[in-house]
């Protein structure tokens, strides 16, 4: 990575930082183990190792489940690559452009840089939170909340696929794999029944007691994470109509409880570097930034919707 690179993706991981607390105490995740745990909370149906690089592959859905991760990868210029170069001849023999994830908490250094120059553009800017997790001090569950835990449950998934369906061909038979894939808490929120869903809660996720809609739901994968578990959330999504009203905030609240119950000691979660919401919303919980990641895509590439 050049110079200018790195002093461009310092100051935007500095500036994330600033809208999160820094933890009083907590493990950290290592590098090779941090990045494992966030390939096993989004798993993806197939995964290939190449040259210490961990290729993913999911039918084009997510990009996370799309994309090449460095896990293991050379350090010297020159076996990085020819790392790259063999990535994108395997693609290129499905009629497939390469997209790397970069994460700056685990190389190789050269690894952003190399690409720049190959003309790989960067999008998808996001912040890895994490927490750890206390069960005596996590906040209780939401007290309407339907929780799941371990298989994906199939009510559950209706309800996330109707707030949060994706777009592209078998989109939803993948994102069923892709959620199947790994052990999870699983939570939905309902509305009060009445069918106004008039935007009146407390903020604080109260005007909802599990007789109408889905309103929000989560998802915590439990994965081993070094020496201990860690809940890797995602798949928040909260009714358009019923923002605002806390329930982001109680769906994430019950997912650390009940993992907490469950035995993980970190919780982790990726958000975009301009979601002024979800930050805000984050903070409040308790995260901290732990890094950031990009991707780097070839230059012509079909857009991937989702990070």
């Amino acid at each position: 990575m050049s110079p200018q690179s790195r002093r461009t993706s310092s100051q935007a991981h500095r500036r994330s930082a600033r809208h999160f607390a820094r933890p009083a105490s907590g493990r950290a995740l290592g590098g090779y183990h941090l990045v494992e745990a966030l390939i096993a909370g989004w798993r993806p149906l197939q995964r290939l190792d190449v040259d210490g690089f961990a290729l993913l592959r999911s039918r084009g859905i997510t990009r996370r489940a799309n994309s090449a991760v460095a896990v293991d990868a050379p350090s010297d210029e020159a076996s990085l690559l020819a790392a790259v170069e063999r990535i994108e001849g395997l693609l290129a023999m499905t009629g497939e452009q390469a997209c790397f994830r970069v994460l700056d908490v685990h190389g190789p250094e050269a690894l952003d840089g190399l690409l720049a120059a190959r003309g790989y553009d960067a999008t998808g800017h996001s912040t890895l939170l994490e927490l750890p997790l206390d069960r005596a001090r996590t906040a209780a569950p939401h007290p309407s909340a339907e929780i799941r835990t371990g298989a994906l449950d199939e009510d559950w998934f209706e309800a996330a696929w109707a707030l949060a369906p994706r777009d592209g061909d078998d989109a939803r038979a993948t994102m069923h794999d892709i959620l199947a894939g790994t052990p999870s808490v699983q939570v939905l929120l309902r509305s009060n029944g009445n069918g106004n869903g008039n935007g009146n809660g407390n903020g604080n996720g109260d005007d909802v007691d599990g007789g109408g809609a889905p309103v929000a739901v989560g998802r915590a994968a439990l994965v081993e994470a070094g020496r201990g578990t860690a809940a890797i959330l995602n798949m928040i999504a909260v009714d358009p109509q019923r923002r605002r009203e806390g329930l982001g905030r109680a769906v994430s609240q019950t997912l650390l409880a009940i993992a907490a119950v469950q035995g993980a000691d970190l919780a982790l979660l990726e958000v975009e570097q301009d979601n002024a919401p979800a930050a805000a919303l984050y903070q409040g919980l308790g995260f901290h930034p732990r890094g950031s990641y990009h991707y780097r895509k070839q230059a012509g590439a079909p857009p991937t919707p989702d990070s």
